[in-house]
């Protein structure tokens, strides 16, 4: 059956950068896995509760393809993936753990247990899980995800990516495809964005943002942040 990243596609999950040039199957035996330029055949167990059917095709289930390609790939796509099948509220993190943990002995377990214990469902798209990794790395601390900003009313004002209470800062995610609806609209998006944010920052708070270019150099990003919070200390 399809499996691994393959069945990921399947699924209709966020990708991220995962490499698509081979297609992963997975068949129930002791012997005879093998990988060509275009296929790699893995050798697993299958239980009932692994498999499920897309459009008359026998997948892999969501908790068993999050559990295989958090073995199998590295933990910034694991994440991405898990993330997003976790999002969509039909399968949970106990499932994913409990499949992982069923196969117990099997190459990458390590890093299927540390990417596992990285997954948050709350993220909404691959950019704001590739930043969760990359806070986590560089050294910040762990933010509140899709918190609600509200005036001192109780009015909402909006529900932001990251939200660190303690220096009063949000952080947002600008992947910038909410922009790209055609040149009639993308400026009125910008405006209301624009809007949105100094709404934000009239509750009292500080906004940092990014873009898909400062996953690469998140040390940037740390230092809007610590920016942020010196300025948020001043006030």
């Amino acid at each position: 059956m399809v499996s691994h990243a393959s069945a990921a596609v399947l699924h209709g999950l966020d990708i991220g950068a995962v490499n698509l040039d081979r297609v992963h199957l997975t068949r129930a035996r002791r012997s005879g896995g093998r990988r060509t330029a275009t296929l790699h055949l893995h050798i697993a167990p299958l239980d009932t509760d692994d498999v499920t059917e897309i459009d008359g095709v026998a997948v892999t289930s969501l908790a068993r393809t999050v559990a295989d390609v958090a073995r199998s790939e590295s933990l910034h796509q694991a994440v991405v993936i898990g993330d997003s099948a976790l999002h969509r509220g039909v399968v949970s993190i106990d499932d994913v753990q409990a499949v992982v943990e069923c196969h117990g002995r099997r190459k990458g377990i390590g890093a299927a247990r540390r990417a596992v214990a990285l997954l948050d469902g709350r993220s909404e798209s691959p950019g704001e899980s590739l930043s969760r990794i990359r806070m986590r790395e560089c050294g910040m601390p762990a933010p509140e995800l899709q918190h609600e900003v509200r005036t001192d009313g109780g009015a909402l004002v909006g529900r932001v990516d990251f939200f660190w209470e303690r220096w009063g800062v949000v952080g947002e995610f600008d992947g910038m495809s909410k922009y790209r609806f055609g040149s009639g609209q993308s400026g009125d998006i910008v405006a209301k964005e624009k809007l949105r944010e100094d709404a934000i920052r009239d509750t009292g708070l500080e906004v940092i943002r990014w873009v898909w270019a400062d996953l690469g150099r998140f040390d940037a990003v740390r230092a809007r942040f610590e920016r942020a919070c010196a300025r948020s200390r001043r006030r």
